[in-house]
């Protein structure tokens, strides 16, 4: 089994040729989606004004509200139905999810989060519907292969205690479910081709070597790097950091072509 994960920039200009690879793969997959870049524009349409904030790592995220948490659930469902009809179009058999089917990702609401603000400051302020996930129902992920060829996952996850749905990390999805599935793969689709230091792409890593070169790169590549080495080390049998911009990007990326963690 192989876990994909795209990115909201891949799956907005590289819609068509992203659902003709998914539907060549001839093994079980979920494949989790991004859509950021879709959930803005839909926002504003709607009159809700795209927030984003930085962290004192140097990462810049969206800060969802409940009026944009609304929007987000709405788009995010729109483009998962999307894949999924481009998948069963082909004769492929797809189900799309999120968190809160099963349910299949639980997450926890952050209260608070620290940021950077417009003048270089740290605080706190409101977590706002982000969330971080706190577990993966991989029993039942892997029972609706008895029916399905690809499951198709957007990136909400369900607190219970709280009774809402969370905008997560895609990325954290892709690795969360991975590591819960102990699957043999997992290929994540950038717009780079892989990990780049110093103008070339680092063709394979270690897990040691992973978390050296986390310290070398941007703020962006250096957490994927972190989590990859992190998920080979719970289990998954390799990560590959490859580009989504390509025809046929995710058998590309299973030639080892890109960054290989192992």
């Amino acid at each position: 089994m192989i876990v994909v994960k795209a990115g909201g920039r891949i799956i907005r200009d590289n819609f068509e040729q992203l659902v003709n690879s998914l539907s060549k793969l001839n093994e079980k997959v979920v494949f989790v989606h991004g859509g950021g870049d879709i959930v803005s524009e839909y926002s504003k349409r709607m009159g809700v004004e795209p927030v984003f904030v930085t962290s004192p790592e140097g990462i810049r995220s969206r800060y969802t509200s409940k009026e944009e948490l609304e929007v987000f659930i709405m788009v995010m469902n729109l483009i998962n139905k999307r894949i999924v009809t481009g998948l069963v179009s082909k004769g492929k058999k797809a189900i799309g999810i999120t968190g809160a089917d099963g349910p299949s990702v639980l997450a926890q609401r952050k209260k608070k989060i620290v940021i950077v603000d417009e003048r270089g400051r740290k605080r706190i302020i409101e977590g706002g519907y982000t969330g971080k996930i706190t577990s993966v129902n991989s029993d039942y992920i892997v029972s609706l292969f008895s029916s399905v060829d690809s499951v198709i996952v957007a990136p909400l996850a369900v607190d219970l205690e709280e009774n809402t749905l969370l905008n997560v990390d895609g990325d954290q999805m892709a690795f969360s479910i991975a590591k819960a599935l102990k699957a043999e793969t997992l290929v994540f689709l950038t717009d780079v081709e892989g990990v780049l230091f110093e103008g070339k792409v680092v063709p394979k890593m270690s897990v040691t070597e992973a978390k050296e070169m986390s310290k070398k790169v941007g703020a962006g590549m250096n957490r994927k790097i972190l989590m990859a080495a992190e998920a080979v080390e719970s289990g998954v049998g390799k990560v590959i950091i490859s580009s989504g911009k390509i025809e046929d990007s995710i058998n590309n990326a299973l030639k080892g072509n890109g960054t290989v963690i192992v």
